[in-house]
């Protein structure tokens, strides 16, 4: 039942019943509805703000993985091109050298894909986030680039291969012990501090921490051009002539079992690893001298190493510590 509303009239001295008019009721009306009105908008905008309905939860969730993949996919892209890069290195500074022949130039291997107007089609579907797509596309695009050219370089080295067999198997190409775990490589080639001046000098080889007595195998064909025994510096040493402007270095042994002139094959047994002249703790030092000068050994262990193996091999022996002798 509505409440009926009185005032006091004061000529009449009596209460007399209100009378609300028709346009009054239209206003309150209105109010009353505006009001609401404002209340509903409100409670709705604070409900979507702080209440996700299911689809939006579960667009959330795509929208999370597709963001992890996304960054999955980068890392994956990433890790494909340092392991192409490390396959490029072994191409221009080994292989290439090795067969005389001329390193393909760099603007040719790191030359961009065409311009933006490449993925226009991509562009005109309206994507979102298109930014993220074309780079990866883009990304990717490059990196097939690389190894088409990558895989001609290789056929081009297999032809030089053909007529090398002998040079092949005189190069040094496998690690001087065994180091299947590649936990062995303590030291690598370039400055490293001196384990008695505790100064930097040029490291000129490469140290294998390793038991006395540990077995020492030539790395390639050839003839061996120096067994000598001193009381510093190389301690007991071996040098091997494969010929072609390459030798290599043995050094600290514990005993021979070469002698000088002998020939020897790859994978050989030409001594014992040990503790003599200038070392600080048994281990083998092992270099390699081309034309003449000493170049990082690392770069000649590509028989018996899988590009990963050669990658990780690459980051021990850049690390910059101390030698052991």
């Amino acid at each position: 039942m509505a409440r009926i509303k009185y005032y006091y009239d004061t000529e009449t001295c009596k209460y007399e019943r209100l009378k609300v008019s028709t346009w009054d009721l239209v206003l309150n009306t209105l109010g009353f509805l505006f009001i609401s009105f404002i209340f509903a908008i409100a409670l709705v905008y604070v409900y979507t703000k702080y209440f996700k309905s299911p689809h939006e939860t579960l667009l959330r969730r795509e929208n999370e993985e597709l963001s992890l993949y996304y960054d999955l996919l980068n890392q994956e892209i990433d890790q494909a091109n340092k392991m192409l890069i490390a396959l490029q290195e072994r191409d221009d500074n080994i292989y290439r050298v090795i067969f005389e022949a001329e390193p393909i130039p760099y603007s040719v291997r790191n030359s961009e894909m065409a311009g933006i107007t490449k993925y226009k089609q991509l562009l005109d579907r309206g994507l979102k986030r298109e930014e993220l797509i074309v780079s990866t596309v883009a990304k990717l695009d490059n990196l097939k680039k690389k190894m088409y050219i990558q895989t001609k370089s290789y056929d081009e080295i297999i032809k030089l291969a053909k007529n090398k067999a002998e040079m092949l198997a005189s190069i040094p190409a496998i690690q001087p012990l065994s180091n299947k775990e590649l936990t062995r490589l303590v030291s690598g080639f370039g400055y490293r501090i001196h384990p008695i001046y505790k100064v930097k000098k040029l490291h000129t080889g490469c140290d294998f921490s390793t038991p006395k007595g540990t077995p020492i195998y030539a790395t390639g064909d050839g003839i061996v051009k120096t067994v000598a025994s001193n009381p510093g510096g190389y301690g007991n040493e071996i040098e091997v002539d494969h010929g072609y402007g390459y030798v290599t270095k043995y050094a600290h042994l514990d005993k021979f079992n070469v002698r000088i002139g002998q020939k020897v094959k790859r994978g050989e047994l030409i001594g014992f690893s040990g503790n003599t002249g200038s070392s600080t703790a048994p281990h083998l030092h092992y270099e390699v001298i081309h034309n003449g000068k000493k170049v990082n050994p690392v770069h000649y262990f590509y028989i018996d190493l899988s590009p990963a193996e050669y990658q990780k091999i690459l980051e021990l022996a850049s690390v910059e510590n101390q030698s052991l002798s």
